[in-house]
């Protein structure tokens, strides 16, 4: 007696209509997540080195503003001159009262000048400050 193997009669597709589904949800969850630059920086700058830095948690308060080589700064997207910061921070301490201004200063950069910024910034009533570094390796 010849016994014969007998297979199960099984599909091997995989079910595909939930499918769109699930790549909606991805798509939906990837573009709720991901935030966009906002601002091109014009002005090439390099940060100084740091021992120690701290993270700004609540990066919506911050308000940068870029220092370069030449001297050159930049608020948002344009380059401004320094009797402009005063006005253009004071508008943007008036819509956000608790806004921190991170300056993002070239590290052969006068201090002067930095001092000059700071005084523009106090004129404006931007009392809080934060310097931005690159931690030291």
């Amino acid at each position: 007696m010849h016994f014969e193997k007998r297979r199960a009669n099984t599909k091997t597709e995989i079910p595909t209509s939930s499918m769109p589904d699930i790549i909606f949800m991805l798509l939906l969850f990837f573009m709720v997540t991901t935030t966009m630059r906002e601002v091109e920086v014009l002005v090439s700058f390099k940060l100084p080195e740091a021992e120690a830095i701290e993270k700004i948690e609540n990066k919506r308060l911050v308000s940068y503003i870029w220092v370069g080589k030449d001297k050159r700064v930049q608020i948002n997207d344009s380059i401004v001159k320094l009797d402009e910061i005063q006005n253009i921070m004071y508008n943007k301490r008036t819509e956000l009262p608790n806004v921190i201004v991170s300056l993002r200063v070239d590290q052969s950069t006068d201090m002067g000048f930095v001092t000059d910024i700071q005084q523009e910034l106090r004129k404006a009533s931007c009392l809080r400050i934060n310097y931005s570094a690159m931690i030291k390796v």
